[in-house]
């Protein structure tokens, strides 16, 4: 084997996933080259191989090199959440704020088959799309007055500038039944987890859907995935854990929808330190007591050394991570389809339910549409209920956008810098626009040193965000 340097790909159209797996898996004990290992793979030697050290011997970070890219279409949102519940995967969905929704794309779970309140299920929602139909040109007469035709400005192009304006406003009316599309590029490893957890979900459109990505995925890699199935655990668990919950006291909760429950008051003393340690000799209770002795500007002047040379699109080091925060936020269901993304945070989000109220955007009331809307949102909720006292997990289809749902998230510091710089920006919903702002400032009030290199918008703040597009929330 030649000792020169090589850089290649294999390539996915001349070997299958699970013998690319196994090429890479081999050089561990092979002197070969991965060119000379492949050469003399076949899928059954290379299923043969998988079936005695992933399944038998539990190597399972060979099929971490198995990779498939899955595409779901025609699924519930709701459907989705638990698609995209896997952090060591790619997505990309369908969108609210791009796309116009098909009146027609909302899913009928088939637990209603029969039901007494099938019929009113399909009613709602039918009236929640026309709703939003109808609120589309209302919001986009406000959008057209806010934001003139330029000079020279086709009609077209016009509309093109200022649509996602208003259909960000009208994607509160879109219930977590309406259908989507989802693209998944995903290992086999992280593939049979995510199968497990589809297959183990209360919902029956979900247990579906895994079954179904469990078959098409056989047909690429049929060993990695054969023995995913269903988890008693998760199921158990959930049971015993939500019989457990309702047990709890009522209590009356808090008015903060944002509250920082967790953070390390010496947060920025691990942060220095462990910056310190990684280009230094010294051990890390030596480079901690070196720190904590620093005077204040001193300390400003490490900080600065860290951070300040951050360029836009850049991210510091991972020593930020050393100190993390937890937040309990209340956000609209369109404001978590945004967060849930940030799979690097470790989230806990409770039950999607109409039980915490709903945001109405200033547009609908400036657009003389507020009757409209709070009759269809009132409408759903009044559906939600009584599913809810049966199913609440079924409930949760007829629930739209707008309503407010209650998130648990840790983040560290690193993943701060990137979700505040980048849901903050102008691009960005605005309802998430808010959240990023608000747990900046959280942030900021507790390690302002470290805080202050986060690039954020100056011209608004989360007060700024909720007075200029909510008339409540």
């Amino acid at each position: 084997m030649s000792a020169e340097r090589q850089v290649y790909l294999l390539n996915p159209k001349e070997l299958s996933p699970e013998t690319i797996a196994v090429t890479f898996a081999k050089t561990s004990r092979s002197p070969q080259s991965f060119r000379e290992i492949a050469a003399e793979l076949t899928d059954e030697s290379s299923a043969q191989f998988n079936e005695k050290w992933v399944v038998g011997y539990g190597h399972s970070s060979v099929a971490e090199h198995a990779v498939l890219h899955i595409a779901i279409e025609n699924v519930s949102r709701l459907a989705v959440e638990t698609i995209e519940s896997n952090r060591l995967a790619s997505y990309t969905e369908k969108s609210t704020r791009f796309q116009k929704w098909n009146p027609e794309a909302f899913y009928i779970p088939p637990e209603l088959a029969g039901h007494r309140l099938q019929a009113e299920y399909r009613s709602v929602c039918q009236a929640l799309f026309a709703t939003y139909e109808r609120a589309l040109d209302a919001v986009r007469a406000v959008v057209r007055r806010e934001n003139p035709r330029r000079d020279s400005e086709s009609e077209p192009a016009w509309d093109r500038r200022i649509r996602t304006q208003y259909i960000d406003v009208c994607r509160y009316l879109l219930p977590a039944c309406s259908l989507a599309n989802v693209g998944m590029t995903i290992n086999a490893r992280a593939l049979e987890h995510a199968i497990q957890k589809m297959l183990s979900s209360p919902l029956r459109e979900v247990r579906e859907i895994g079954s179904e990505v469990k078959q098409i995925s056989q047909a690429e890699v049929p060993t990695l995935v054969k023995y995913a199935d269903r988890l008693p655990y998760l199921e158990q668990t959930r049971q015993a854990l939500a019989k457990a919950a309702r047990a709890l006291p009522a209590r009356i909760p808090s008015n903060s929808w944002c509250q920082l429950v967790t953070w390390d008051p010496e947060g920025e003393d691990r942060v220095l330190a462990a910056a310190l340690f990684r280009f230094g000799m010294q051990d890390y209770a030596a480079n901690l007591a070196y720190v904590k002795g620093l005077d204040q500007p001193a300390r400003l002047g490490l900080v600065h050394t860290l951070l300040a040379g951050l360029g836009p699109h850049e991210l510091p080091l991972r020593e930020l991570e050393h100190t993390s925060y937890t937040f309990d936020v209340v956000m609209d269901q369109g404001a978590y389809f945004e967060v849930k993304r940030h799979r690097m945070m470790t989230q806990t989000v409770q039950n999607l339910t109409a039980g915490l109220g709903y945001a109405l955007p200033r547009r609908m009331v400036t657009g003389g549409f507020e009757g409209e809307y709070r009759a269809a949102m009132d409408s759903a909720c009044r559906l939600y209920e009584q599913l809810a006292g049966e199913d609440p997990d079924l409930a949760a289809y007829v629930v739209p956008n707008g309503f407010n749902r209650r998130l648990l998230m840790t983040l560290n510091l690193r993943e701060a810098y990137h979700f505040c710089s980048l849901r903050s920006g102008s691009t960005a919903h605005f309802s998430v626009r808010r959240v990023a702002q608000r747990v900046a400032e959280e942030i900021f009030a507790r390690h302002p040193a470290l805080a202050v290199f986060m690039q954020l918008p100056r011209d608004e703040t989360w007060q700024s965000i909720t007075a200029d597009h909510f008339a409540c929330v």
